[in-house]
């Protein structure tokens, strides 16, 4: 069974159009296991109810950001080791830097292609 089939990913931004683009990537790689949220905070109660195998966020959302949200996730028990790629429209310096330190995974750019988001997914998962 190829790692796409098994893989379960939290997709996380708070703009549909966001969302459905970073969704429809996955589909097209072939990744059958995708839920998603609209903000953080539903994030983090929906990851503790179902863990994944992957999240991948927004940076920039209302109330709670993409870096707020991997901070709360490498604090849970159960969350702590879920894989965590962060989405923005800016490459920042210090936004890349913070995440680092709070265990950030990956980061990839907005906009981008399917090709560079799986390539970004398979750096931190392996290959699909």
């Amino acid at each position: 069974m190829a790692l796409r089939d098994s893989l379960s990913i939290l997709v996380v931004d708070d703009m549909s159009t966001s969302r459905s683009l970073i969704i429809m990537a996955l589909e097209e790689m072939g990744i059958k296991k995708i839920d998603f949220s609209k903000d953080g905070p539903s994030a983090l109660q929906s990851l503790g109810q179902r863990p994944a195998h992957l999240v991948i966020s927004d940076y920039n959302m209302p109330g709670m950001d993409g870096l707020h949200l991997l901070h709360a996730l490498r604090q849970g028990k159960t969350t702590q080791k879920i894989g965590f790629i962060l989405v923005s429209g800016r490459v920042d310096q210090k936004i890349l830097s913070t995440g680092r330190q709070l265990g950030m995974n990956n980061f990839i750019q907005k906009p981008f292609t399917t090709p560079q988001l799986k390539n970004c997914i398979q750096q931190v998962v392996g290959p699909l």
